[in-house]
């Protein structure tokens, strides 16, 4: 018996390419980003401005309203 690279892996269903995973692992990888992208992203978005920034738009909201007025 010959041995080759393959044995013990699980066959593919469908392969994307010439050495590329089956489709169904790309789209496990591809699940397995996108949850961890929107747990990110919702953290970011969680976060508390910054008092400067904060200070920065009071600021520019009142130069706004004093432009108007003129």
């Amino acid at each position: 018996m010959i041995d080759t690279p393959d044995q013990g892996r699980k066959p593919a269903t469908a392969k994307t390419g010439a050495g590329e995973p089956p489709l169904e692992e790309a789209r496990l990888r591809q699940q397995a980003i996108g949850v961890k992208l929107r747990h990110m992203f919702d953290e970011v978005v969680n976060e508390p401005v910054p008092d400067e920034f904060l200070e920065i738009l009071r600021r520019a909201d009142e130069r706004k309203a004093g432009g108007d007025k003129a």
